[in-house]
């Protein structure tokens, strides 16, 4: 199954509460809250209040994406905020197998990303160990940015890794999804899929963006 994730990021966050909810509307499969601290990339966006401030006005699926240095100080009070699904860059922590741990721990899905130039063969010993790992087809940091097309073959790597060990975790990507190369993306193996300019900022609405964007699939 396809999921779409949208992207707060790209939301009008003075009418964050309204995009949210025309989103979900839209028949959003989650929302995406990407969590950035200045340090780790080079942009700070939103903390826990905002996941709770989501929280409060749906009960749709919330995954955050910590984009942050030290994430293990952190995995508590986003898990408190309402946070369903917590990904971690491996890049981040050199205690990985850790990190997850203690999302699992606090009863939450658990999720890996990995920036464009990090190799696979990074996540070799977690892979069995979580529900999802989200591949940067963008390097992170900073919204509306061009898709890499070299990603797919890293796409296509790790879905073929997946089938091989018989593992089922989601495979989501997030950066430069959009009407043009979401197709490409779910072909190489892909099920959810993060957009945020191109629902938030489209000329022609939320609604009608994603109804664009289940087209192109």
């Amino acid at each position: 199954m396809i999921k779409l994730a949208p992207s707060i990021l790209s939301a009008d966050f003075t009418r964050l509460g309204e995009h949210v909810l025309q989103a979900v509307d839209a028949g959003a499969d989650r929302i995406h809250i990407d969590v950035m601290d200045g340090h780790f990339v080079p942009n700070i966006s939103i903390g826990p209040l905002v996941v709770r401030a989501v929280r409060n006005i749906t009960t749709a699926m919330l995954e955050t994406h910590l984009m942050i240095s030290d994430p293990e100080k952190y995995i508590d009070v986003f898990a408190d905020a309402g946070s369903d699904l917590i990904t971690i860059h491996q890049e981040s922590t050199p205690h990985l197998h850790r990190a997850i741990q203690m999302v699992k721990d606090k009863g939450k899905q658990a999720g890996v990303t990995i920036n464009p130039a990090t190799s696979l063969c990074v996540l070799d010993e977690i892979l069995e160990h979580v529900d999802l790992v989200l591949l940067m087809t963008v390097n992170p940091g900073f919204g509306n940015q061009i898709f890499i097309p070299g990603m797919l073959r890293k796409i296509e790597h790790l879905a073929k890794m997946k089938q091989q060990r018989g593992l089922h975790f989601d495979i989501e990507v997030d950066g430069g999804i959009n009407s043009k190369t979401i197709a490409r993306v779910v072909e190489a193996g892909a099920n959810v899929l993060v957009a945020g300019a191109a629902i938030f900022s489209a000329p022609e609405g939320v609604e009608r963006a994603m109804k664009k964007l289940r087209e192109s699939v």
